[in-house]
């Protein structure tokens, strides 16, 4: 029969193994906000476009527009932003909880997270600005959902695996939206908004509410 000291001792050394080899560090608030400024700087791109092309669902028909220098770059403004404070609040979050777990934010595990994260994510990023001076501005919205979600699933292996599963939700959804060009916004808003808000808000009850 199995002791309750053997099944702690097997516990500890599993967690100790984790601790070595992932990066747990990461905080289920920053996912939330994230998905915040997502929505709102949707909501902004969105009063852009129709200011610029007219109030219509198909802001871009057959996912292209005559690009306006003006137009194009308050789009990447307000873009740049969003990504802004999701990383600035995203390294906050996570160096207060990795001061709460005796974890240091910068150190192998997590340089090997860093890198594998973006590997897939700066590909999409260059990706994406071709397809902009290209003008195909319907595949950008598909295109930055699914190399973010490869991004996510490529880096899952050096923090919380559920992460993997927010990558798979954001591949499919990438996908799906390559079938309807023009509602990209509508796609983007649901990914890099809804999604993250969800993931980060289940992640936070689960692991940190309850560890607590």
């Amino acid at each position: 029969m199995t002791s309750p000291d053997y099944l702690e001792d097997i516990r500890e050394i599993r967690n100790l193994m984790n601790k070595s080899s992932r990066f747990i560090s990461l905080s289920g608030l920053s996912g939330i906000m994230a998905g915040i400024y997502a929505l709102i700087g949707a909501w902004f791109a969105r009063g852009e476009l129709i200011r610029a092309y007219g109030k219509r669902d198909n802001l871009y028909e057959n996912g292209s527009y005559v690009a306006t220098e003006d137009i194009t770059i308050r789009l990447i403004t307000i873009a740049a932003i969003v990504v802004f404070l999701a990383v600035v609040t995203g390294i906050i979050l996570t160096q207060r909880k990795a001061r709460k777990n005796g974890e240091k934010i910068f150190d192998k595990t997590a340089l090997k997270l860093l890198v594998n994260f973006l590997i897939p994510l700066v590909t999409g990023g260059i990706f994406t600005l071709i397809l902009l001076q290209k003008t195909a501005i319907g595949l950008v919205a598909p295109a930055t959902l699914i190399f973010y979600g490869l991004a996510c699933v490529n880096a899952s292996k050096y923090t919380l695996g559920h992460i993997k599963y927010l990558g798979y939700a954001n591949i499919i959804l990438g996908l799906i939206a390559t079938q309807f060009v023009g509602y990209g916004l509508y796609f983007w808003a649901i990914g890099f908004g809804i999604f993250h808000i969800i993931y980060g808000g289940l992640m936070y009850i689960l692991l940190e509410r309850t560890a607590k």
